[in-house]
């Protein structure tokens, strides 16, 4: 029981301090007490960025009373938005902390550099120790001017929370151009199209000239007849159809080589050179001189024929 008692102090501060780190501070209800800061409260509150400055564990407001910031008036919202922002230091800083800066300059990171949309060190203040004794705010873009000279303190929040209060508002030039689009970044681009088909045949592969195919082979001529075969001349000419008279049993056949001997016919008038044998030179010409012998001779045994025919009835007349 003494146990549970004695921790429940504990507990409480425990979430007392819980809920404080949670919710450090409230920036419009700081500002709202000191109404020299009205016009600064005022943009901050349009320009949105209150809930941004409280979620901060530590941060340091450079303040411009109202006539300071008279300036600003008449410019577009967007461009107000990245000065104010400007003017909020992500560290916390008092006068005791700005008189130990080593090497009596710093470069310092703002709210307008964390938002994303600042390039270059346009997002970047530079604070330096003046010769005069004094410590002195500027944009830390080359060639910018270190106008905004610390006034005094209005708040400290140890480690939390400091508002410090400058002479005039810091506007390094051309930060309308210099900023980038709070937009989403666009899209990558579309994948380049896939080349047309094309309806035509591929081509086909040239060959190589190790590749080269041989050519057709000739075909060969056909074998001349031997030379002891008969011509179709001679099967189809009369003196293959008429009978030899000389011929006797003991006659040996003649030779090969040489031709047929001509036998004698009786007469029977006139009649047509008969076709030749062929001779073994002919023979050899092909197939192609061959069948015109032939032709020929079978057209004179037909004329023959009808010859002795009207002559054999002419002579019965």
């Amino acid at each position: 029981m003494y146990l549970k008692s004695s921790l429940s102090p504990f507990l409480f501060l425990s979430f007392f301090l819980l809920l404080s780190s949670a919710a450090a501070f409230n920036i419009t209800q700081i500002l709202g007490e000191h109404s020299e800061f009205s016009a600064l409260n005022r943009y901050i509150t349009d320009s949105q960025l209150a809930g941004e400055i409280n979620n901060r564990q530590s941060i340091t407001i450079l303040a411009v009373d109202n006539g300071g910031l008279s300036s600003l008036s008449g410019k577009p919202k967007d461009v107000i938005k990245k000065i104010i922002s400007l003017h909020v230091l992500l560290d916390y800083l008092d006068l005791p902390k700005l008189q130990k800066i080593p090497n009596n300059t710093q470069i310092l990171p703002t709210l307008f550099q964390a938002s994303g949309q600042s390039t270059g060190q346009f997002g970047f203040l530079n604070v330096t120790h003046l010769s005069s004794g004094g410590v002195a705010f500027g944009s830390a873009v080359n060639g910018s001017q270190l106008g905004g000279n610390v006034v005094k303190s209005v708040v400290s929040q140890p480690f939390n929370l400091s508002v410090l209060q400058i002479s005039s508002p810091i506007v390094p030039p051309g930060i309308t151009n210099s900023t980038a689009s709070p937009t989403t970044p666009p899209p990558p681009p579309p994948p380049p199209p896939p080349p047309p088909r094309s309806s035509s045949p591929a081509p086909a592969p040239v060959p190589s000239p190790s590749n080269k195919s041989a050519p057709a082979p000739t075909p060969a001529k056909a074998p001349p007849p031997p030379a002891n075969a008969s011509s179709p001349s001679n099967d189809t000419s009369p003196s293959a159809t008429s009978p030899s008279p000389a011929k006797t049993p003991s006659e040996s056949p003649p030779p090969k080589a040489s031709p047929p001997s001509p036998t004698k016919r009786p007469f029977l008038g006139p009649v047509a050179d008969e076709a030749p044998a062929d001779s073994p030179k002919a023979s050899r010409e092909g197939e192609k001189d061959s069948s015109a012998p032939a032709m020929a001779g079978i057209q004179v045994a037909v004329f023959v024929m009808l010859v002795s025919s009207l002559w054999s009835f002419s002579s019965y007349i």
